[in-house]
């Protein structure tokens, strides 16, 4: 049941609070986030003289993701909703996408939480294959789902994006929500702009993504804010096979 503010997550996880590798339950739990704490302007200066250790812990952060993930196999990072119902014709599409990645090959990367990426985690773990979840610090805190054999926390959005992009070959975009398009547009830039080599990004539904595809045919090139090659830059499918065989297929397996 979620809670009445709305979040997919149940009420009673809100008294369950993942600090980075720091776990706090009931009256333990702080208001507000990592991230928030860190990009908030407002309040004592005194923050001025302590974000300089912050560095420490960012880079804490790195150190503790890149020493986890650096011997993992070729991987694909999956994105979608946390809010997809278990058992939904979405969900089934995220089991048997993670599932056929790793018949593939290639482990499954997820953001860790409950929806699209438990079903993509899910898929990765029948399969017998490598099923990782990277976590986020948030006010309604869900965890990593149980599907998950390589589980990281991170306080900082930064340095799990991060993390996302330096070890996949490639992404799958299954429906979502803020959080998954801000995942794929960052993807998308760094394509674009070539901060990344370039690898295939995949859109799964074409009826969900439909609507966003043609605003960015229709006005974002239309208007001359980006140019046609860009619509190039990822690929629209409702097949899982085929979903598959593009996200593989510029990685050399």
């Amino acid at each position: 049941m979620a809670n009445p503010e709305g979040s997919p997550f149940p009420a009673e996880q809100r008294l369950e609070q993942r600090l980075g590798p720091v776990l706090r339950r009931r009256d333990q739990v702080q208001a507000g986030t990592t991230d928030q704490r860190l990009l908030d302007s407002e309040g004592d200066s005194q923050w001025v003289h302590t974000d300089p250790w912050r560095v420490m812990r960012i880079q804490s952060e790195f150190v503790e993701g890149f020493g986890a993930l650096a011997e993992l196999p070729s991987a694909i990072s999956v994105f979608g909703s946390a809010r997809t119902p278990a058992g939904s014709p979405e969900y089934e599409a995220g089991v048997r996408i993670g599932r056929a990645l790793v018949d593939a090959g290639f482990a499954v990367i997820t953001g860790g939480g409950p929806g699209a990426m438990e079903a993509a985690n899910r898929g990765a773990r029948e399969g017998n294959g490598v099923s990782v979840g990277l976590g986020i610090e948030l006010p309604f805190e869900q965890g990593l789902n149980p599907h998950v054999d390589i589980g990281v926390n991170f306080r900082y959005f930064f340095v799990r994006k991060t993390m996302f992009v330096k070890y996949a070959q490639g992404f799958v975009v299954l429906p979502g929500g803020l959080g998954t398009l801000d995942e794929l547009f960052e993807a998308l830039t760094l394509v674009q702009t070539r901060k990344v080599t370039r690898f295939p990004i995949v859109l799964f539904g074409t009826e969900y993504w439909g609507g966003l595809v043609d605003w960015l045919r229709n006005t974002v090139v239309g208007q001359g804010k980006a140019s046609a090659g860009d619509l190039l830059l990822f690929h629209v499918t409702d097949d899982v096979d085929e979903a598959v065989a593009l996200v593989t297929k510029e990685t050399g397996r």
